[in-house]
Order: C-alpha cells, then structure tokens, then sequence
C-alpha cells in the first residue's frame, strides 16, 4: 500500500495515524517532493476510476493563474488536466492511497479512510 501525502495536510496526518493504529503495512510518498509522472498519474486514475478534474485542486493558486475551472472536462481534455497535474503536483487532491488489492481511493473521508483498511 502507498500513499501520498503532503505533510503539512491535516487529512494526510489522520490517514497516516489510522494506517498505523491498523497496523497496516505502508509507504508514504510526498508527492509535492516527487512529483508522480504522467504515466502515474494516469494509471492511480484508472485505480480510482476518476477523471482528472475530478481529483484536481482547482482553488489552488495555480490551477486560478491557469484558469482551470475554465478548462473543459470532455475526455479530449484529459491529457490536457494530468500535463498540469504533473507538472503542478500541488494541484492534486490528497491523501491518495493505492492498496494493494488494486484499488485506489482519496481518502478525504473517514469511509473512504476505512475502505482500504483490514
């Protein structure tokens, strides 16, 4: 299992404490330090089964100095939204927890939290 983080976000400090306490077996990649590629971005998608703007941080800064809530959300467009993503990783949403069995979530919620822990 792994999952990205920022370590100043509050919702990343409660999933990796909840990770712990299960005594889940994980490794933490601050993606604002390594930045997922393309590629990766593309495949935790297909995990989450989401779009791009769909896990975009689109208050940002950055995504307002590029007008991303302009930016239309047609499949056409995709490359388009992961490019910036990559190339911004503040832009995208967190905690992000690939588990092992294959799926992926945000882990946002305490739901979401749990549906990845044994």
């Amino acid at each position: 299992m792994e999952i990205w983080i920022n370590p100043r976000c509050g919702k990343c400090r409660t999933a990796l404490g909840q990770l712990s306490a299960a005594g889940v077996e994980y490794t933490v990649r601050r993606y604002l330090e390594e930045p997922p590629t393309v590629a990766e971005l593309e495949q935790v998608l297909e995990r989450l089964g989401l779009e791009p703007w769909d896990i975009t941080r689109i208050d940002e800064p950055v995504a307002k100095d590029l007008g991303m809530k302009q930016w239309p959300r047609e499949a056409g467009d995709r490359a388009r939204w992961i490019a910036a993503m990559a190339e911004h990783p503040v832009l995208i949403q967190r905690p992000i927890i690939t588990a092992n069995d294959g799926h992926a979530v945000v882990a946002r919620t305490p739901e979401a939290l749990k549906s990845v822990l044994p």
